[in-house]
């Protein structure tokens, strides 16, 4: 059954390698809220992207230096585009409330993921995606229900919120392209070619908005860069190897992670609500990477 399992060709290789990723963006998340909060998101955005291009960089080099088409090259910069933009509105709300809080605001990305992918891919929607997507949008109200409902957000409090929530539109395109780009490029070309673009944006405005960050806060973004480097070849791997609609209600797993990393950096509590709607988001992930008789994930 094992064996089975984690053959090479078995439809959980890519599920799993998209889990591990998105547990290390979660990880990266909260390395950058804590750099955010000392240095500004800013700063602490241009040095992550700037020491992940670094980190790639021997890679890409071992790897034959492998250059894009200018067709491919065009999908690199409109990815980089996409996630400059949804990077500084999530992580200018992330350090105006909770870790946690924010990625449950962030899930209604997925789902509109779901039907973009339908459009730009020409993807089937299946019915377990949709069933999986009911599931996690429950199990994101639950939470929501939980957290939100015992008092009134302060006016940063709303700004953070409608600032993730536009983050989450720019996501859900971004997710898109993921699956997009993975079909035509490596990992390793996603990786330096996404790290050094954002980069290259970043540093268009960094006369006006960069500020000298103090040691640790440059320690925390270097090993922010070490794990969104790791994220990216997790979730390029996974997203070469599977559909958009089967592992994209699988980022709801980040809110898993983002509790845990809540608790363990922020103090953030845990709620009986947010357990129930853990459950929920889990099955919906469990029922989407079921495959339909006689379907194979490639």
């Amino acid at each position: 059954m094992h064996a089975r399992m984690f053959h090479p060709s078995s439809p959980w290789l890519p599920v799993l390698s998209v889990v591990a990723g998105i547990g290390t963006f979660s990880a990266m998340d909260a390395a950058i809220k804590g750099a955010s909060i000392a240095t500004g998101v800013f700063t602490a955005l241009l040095l992550r992207n700037v020491f992940g291009t670094l980190l790639t960089l021997p890679l890409w080099l071992a790897a034959g230096c492998p250059l894009p088409s200018r067709a491919v090259l065009q999908v690199h910069a409109t990815r980089s585009a996409v996630t400059a933009a949804m990077a500084a509105l999530f992580f200018y709300g992330l350090v105006r409330i909770p870790l946690a809080e924010g990625i449950a605001i962030s899930f209604i990305a997925p789902i509109v993921a779901l039907y973009f992918a339908a459009v730009m891919l020409g993807e089937k929607i299946r019915p377990q995606a949709i069933t999986a997507s009911v599931l996690g949008v429950i199990g994101v109200l639950v939470i929501g229900w939980g957290r939100f409902g015992s008092g009134a957000y302060s006016a940063d409090a709303i700004r953070g919120t409608v600032a993730i929530l536009c983050s989450a539109m720019f996501y859900a395109v971004n997710l898109v392209y993921q699956r997009k780009q993975a079909l035509l490029a490596g990992p390793v070309e996603i990786t330096l070619f996404q790290s050094g673009i954002v980069a290259l944006i970043f540093l268009c405005f960094s006369p006006w908005l960069a500020v000298w960050p103090d040691a640790m806060s440059v320690r925390l973004i270097l090993l922010a860069a070490t794990m969104a480097t790791m994220a990216l070849l997790f979730l390029s791997w996974g997203y070469a190897r599977a559909e958009a609609q089967v592992l994209v209600p699988i980022e709801y797993t980040a809110f898993l992670w983002a509790a845990l990393f809540g608790w363990l950096f922020f103090g953030e509590g845990i709620e009986p609500a947010t357990l129930a709607g853990a459950m929920l988001i889990v099955l919906g992930c469990w029922i989407a990477t079921k495959k339909p008789r006689g379907a194979t994930i490639v």
